[in-house]
């Protein structure tokens, strides 16, 4: 039910973005939709200072849904090389592909069916409502749920479903009840201000918060100790061999499958660990090599493992028989910096190991 907390609430967020919140950031005024989806895509799990320069990149090459339609996953790919969980490239470009197909490319406006699209959450929908159409709508980002947790002094991991349904309670029921000179979206950009500038994971900046007063966490001093983090396991950790295989004055590369990890992208040929790189080479490209400078290996962590990479650099000696496959290529280096690659790859190709 409503009442005078709740109130407070939005009117105290409501006057704290207007005057101290974030007014200038690349994706704000504007109500295309187009624009509003790219920005909340590319900021999930992703600073913002990260995104900035990407998603200015991403506009200026594809600046509407026809252009992004008509451009091909390896374009999209290489946009987004770097910014990391790749699904989200692949998903931006089906979404965009199907609302061209079947919306005549124009974004919908009902949220039952922006949720229908690839890659597009509940939050996510909410907020392309919200800043596109000026729909009251809640919405529950990462730095949201921080905000609630905080505020109504929550117990239980967030990601929990339990906890997760009693914050989506939560946030509906502080939403503004009217929408006079643009309160929901000034609202909603409040929660995402205050969780991303004052209310942060570590030390929250609660003396200058405008909600302290009422806010549970603070008054009994636990704001350090809520959310509740992910319950702790061990990451298990996963081996490979890459292979960077130098012909002349290329390299070669492959094609990852579009499921799993970085799925879709170019990437350096891969061998498992325990087996022997001269004749893996042989038996699986027709050529023979011979061993470059020593790389150590490094570590990339996922959301669930850390993979461990054994670099192999490696010369083409000759070729002794021609073994074809489909999603192969020869490329140079810099092409191969300009393609869609992962950053471990990136990495290593701008090692100074690989440039000796």
């Amino acid at each position: 039910m409503f009442n005078v907390q709740h109130l407070n609430f939005s009117v105290q967020l409501i006057r704290w973005q207007r005057a101290h919140g974030r007014h200038q950031l690349p994706w704000q005024n504007t109500h295309d939709p187009y624009a509003i989806w790219l920005s909340e895509i590319m900021l999930q799990q992703t600073r913002v200072a990260t995104v900035i320069p990407y998603y200015l990149r991403f506009l200026r090459c594809f600046p509407d849904l026809k252009s992004l339609s008509l451009a091909s996953l390896d374009e999209v790919l290489a946009l987004w090389s770097g910014l990391g969980y790749y699904s989200r490239g692949r998903n931006l470009y089906k979404t965009a592909r199907l609302i061209v197909s079947d919306h005549h490319g124009i974004f919908p406006q009902k949220i039952e069916v922006i949720q229908q699209f690839p890659g597009i959450g509940r939050s996510t929908a909410a907020a392309i409502e919200v800043f596109a159409y000026g729909k009251r709508c809640a919405i529950l980002d990462g730095n949201v749920k921080r905000v609630l947790v905080r505020y109504f002094g929550m117990e239980g991991y967030p990601g929990e479903k339990k906890t997760e349904v009693l914050l989506w309670k939560k946030a509906e029921e502080l939403l503004p009840k009217n929408n006079v000179r643009g309160n929901i979206e000034a609202y909603s950009q409040a929660l995402m201000d205050l969780g991303a500038t004052l209310c942060t994971r570590t030390k929250p900046k609660c003396i200058v918060c405008p909600i302290q007063r009422e806010c549970v966490a603070f008054r009994e001093h636990r704001e350090d100790k809520l959310p509740i983090p992910r319950p702790c396991k061990p990451l298990l950790v996963k081996e490979t061999v890459m292979l960077m295989i130098i012909r002349r004055s290329e390299i070669l590369l492959e094609r990852r499958p579009l499921t799993g990890i970085w799925g879709g992208l170019w990437c350096l040929p891969e061998m498992p660990a325990n087996e022997n790189v001269f004749l893996y080479c042989t038996q699986r490209f027709g050529i023979k090599i011979k061993l470059l400078a020593h790389m150590p290996s490094i570590d990339h962590t996922f959301t669930h493992f850390k993979l461990r990479i054994y670099p192999r650099s490696l010369q083409v000696v000759s070729q002794i028989s021609k073994i074809s496959q489909s999603g192969q290529i020869w490329i140079s280096f810099t092409g191969a910096l300009e393609a869609a690659i992962p950053t471990p790859v990136r990495n290593l190709l701008n090692s100074s190991c690989f440039l000796k």
